[in-house]
């Protein structure tokens, strides 16, 4: 059963994550040790300190994010990303071009990589208002994912799974809507991700697994790049 596939690959995500100790971003200064002839550095060394730090490329910001993957049994996967789970307006909703059983199978490998690119003429826009992307899981191209608004629907399943922290589960069938598509069960993963921002042409949402259970590994990439949705 696809479900049950589901909560064994899942599995990590019932249980609470471990809060780890972060490395602060800024670097670590190692001081020479004190003598008696040392002397406050001169004004032209804290000028030089201050340009070096000026001129180093910017780190990349972290932060953490609530990240639910859904869709019915044969339908396409719908990742959602929410700040506060309460919320029922996400704010990205991306349509992807995998069913569930497409998405279970790469699993079974561990490993989930999907990259969505778009073109370089998006420039002008911020990554996340870009419509259309072209997706790959795992390095094969599996068609375009979209960016989509959330209807009553989503909304609903966002208010249905408020209580939920991380997890997941099945929506019995006909909850929300009453098209041929709400006939199929919903099923649903939610957790924690790690959201990344590299800069104006790149972001990341990456799956933090407890260290109480062997890890799964999933990731989604959004990226600009010359080629993106012409491929």
């Amino acid at each position: 059963m696809t479900i049950d596939a589901l909560r064994r690959f899942f599995l990590p995500c019932f249980f609470p994550s471990k809060p780890q100790s972060t490395i602060p971003f800024s670097d670590h200064h190692h001081h020479p040790p004190a003598t008696k002839n040392n002397h406050p550095s001169s004004p032209a060394s804290s000028t030089s300190s201050s340009t070096a730090a000026s001129t180093a490329p910017p780190r990349p910001s972290k932060s953490m994010v609530i990240g639910t993957i859904f869709g019915n049994r044969r339908g396409h996967v719908w990742f959602c990303i929410q700040h506060d789970r309460l919320s029922s307006k996400p704010s990205l909703l991306l349509e992807l071009p995998l069913s569930t059983d497409h998405l279970v199978r790469e699993m079974r490998n561990g490993v989930v990589r999907i990259a969505l690119e778009c073109s370089a003429a998006t420039n002008a826009s911020p990554l996340r208002s870009v419509p259309l992307w072209t997706a790959f899981c795992n390095g094969k191209k599996t068609g375009f994912a979209a960016r989509r608004r959330a209807g009553d629907r989503v909304r609903n399943i966002l208010r249905t799974m408020q209580c939920v922290s991380v997890g997941a589960g099945v929506i019995p069938s006909g909850f929300a809507s009453a098209s041929a598509a709400s006939s199929e069960e919903l099923m649903y993963m939610r957790a924690n991700f790690e959201h990344v921002v590299g800069n104006a042409d790149s972001e990341s949402f990456h799956l933090i697994n407890p260290d109480e259970c062997p890890g799964q590994e999933l990731s989604l990439f959004l990226l600009r790049s010359r080629l993106g949705a012409t491929r």
